[in-house]
């Protein structure tokens, strides 16, 4: 990995020739052409989204959970390392054990947590 974009393209899967076929799907206003049908598949499935912040000394990580019945993920970021580090599970009760299992290892090892819960936005 030579160049530091490449682990974020290949952590959220960057294809650059679908985001051309992307914009070719957009009207005048921007707007995708496509069906509406998308939007509802999406709200079909009900996913899990949990962030923590913790806090060691003058540190602060962070831990997100993202998980559905299809799979799940979880990004650490830790100020310690170069690169937030990424793992994804097959199975959404998989990776909520994971994400309960790393923020317990986490409290053990002297982390204080500030919050757990829904992504605050704004």
């Amino acid at each position: 990995m030579k160049d530091y974009n490449d682990f974020f393209d290949e952590m959220i899967d960057v294809d650059d020739e679908a985001e051309v076929e992307g914009e070719e799907l957009l009207d005048e206003e921007g707007e995708y052409e496509g069906d509406e049908d998308e939007d509802e598949e999406d709200d079909d499935l009900a996913a899990v989204v949990r962030t923590a912040v913790l806090r060691k000394n003058d540190l602060l990580a962070l831990l997100s959970l993202k998980a559905t019945p299809e799979g799940g993920q979880i990004v650490r970021y830790d100020p310690r390392q170069r690169l937030p580090s990424m793992q994804r599970y097959e199975t959404e009760e998989e990776a909520l054990r994971w994400f309960a299992r790393s923020l317990a290892t986490s409290r053990r090892n002297g982390w204080a947590v500030v919050y757990d819960g829904a992504p605050l936005v704004g």
